[in-house]
């Protein structure tokens, strides 16, 4: 088949899609919108684009970066049989009903919940089908149900000996003061720990969080997730769906800590291997850590590798 992945890959992990649909045949073209850079031309179509914002919810970096997606496809000059766009709510609509023109079936899949990215409710009908990874996406809004996938797996990595007990890296946000009570409950437990913390703002306030005002690279990330027996997970507010850590964890046979607790409610969840905290009291035995980890009977980690997902979304019936 003739396949055209469309998404905005910050962090490389849609190029894994790509990489495994070519090893099964397939000819695949990935359009890496997250590459495209705009520039206002002036300090006045900043004005404008919030003018449009406001008034006519539209976004002059959607409608850029749909013209640009529109470009490479016209390029490529073939139809495709298929063509996926993961974050197509960061894509004016109008472009998103074009790709109908270049490809015998559109598919959407969005990891973001409608919640914090309300621009999901308006876009998803622009595909012949959509997928979301938050159920109750899916129930409010008619779209089926996929969860995110495995993108690396290395059970190599769950072996040790290790310098921490929990890891944890992620981006400032609301999600702080969460994150500070438990680190008090990690170091009230004498719990060794790595928890780093990315920011754009270098002025930060003194805490024992630890904060990095440069980007970090997956490479490096791994680094540190093997050193480690544990991973952390702490969900957004409004948002459910399961998260890469998550499937990170599961891919490395690592153990798990989150604040979510609807992953009671997946076939892979096993409380020797997943600890479901209160994010506004954590608690974190220390016994959590004695254990090994429990494998997965492999039908189950299927599902969730790039290939179960390529089935489940791409070739769904």
């Amino acid at each position: 088949m003739k396949i055209a992945l469309i998404s905005f890959d910050n962090w490389g992990l849609n190029e894994g899609i790509a990489k495994v649909l070519k090893q099964d045949g397939h000819t695949v073209h990935h359009i890496d919108f997250h590459n495209f850079i705009y520039k206002y031309p002036s300090f006045y179509y900043k004005i404008y684009n919030a003018f449009l914002k406001v008034f006519f919810r539209k976004n002059i970096k959607n409608i850029y970066y749909g013209k640009e997606i529109i470009k490479r496809l016209e390029q490529i000059g073939e139809r495709q049989d298929l063509i996926v766009t993961i974050k197509g709510d960061f894509i004016d609509k109008s472009y998103l009903k074009q790709l109908k023109k270049h490809t015998r079936k559109s598919i959407g899949f969005f990891n973001d919940s409608a919640t914090r990215c309300p621009k999901i409710k308006r876009v998803a009908s622009a595909f012949d089908q959509a997928f979301s990874f938050e159920k109750e996406d899916c129930q409010k809004l008619g779209l089926k149900f996929a969860p995110n996938w495995i993108y690396e797996e290395n059970k190599n990595s769950s072996k040790g000996p290790f310098d921490f007990q929990v890891f944890n890296i992620c981006s400032k946000d609301k999600r702080l003061p969460v994150l500070s009570k438990i680190i008090s409950e990690l170091k009230s437990k004498q719990i060794k720990h790595k928890i780093i913390v990315l920011s754009r703002d270098k002025e930060c306030p003194k805490s024992e969080i630890e904060f990095f005002f440069e980007r970090i690279t997956l490479e490096e990330v791994s680094k540190f997730i093997e050193k480690s027996r544990a991973l952390l997970d702490i969900k957004r507010d409004g948002q459910f769906g399961l998260t890469f850590r998550i499937f990170e964890s599961i891919g490395l046979e690592k153990k798990l800590i989150t604040t979510n607790p609807d992953i009671v409610n997946y076939d892979f969840y096993n409380p020797n291997n997943i600890l479901v905290i209160d994010e506004k009291n954590p608690v974190i035995p220390t016994s959590f850590f004695e254990s090994d980890y429990e494998k997965l009977p492999e039908e189950i980690y299927h599902k969730y590798t790039i290939r179960g997902w390529i089935q489940n979304v791409l070739f769904h019936k």
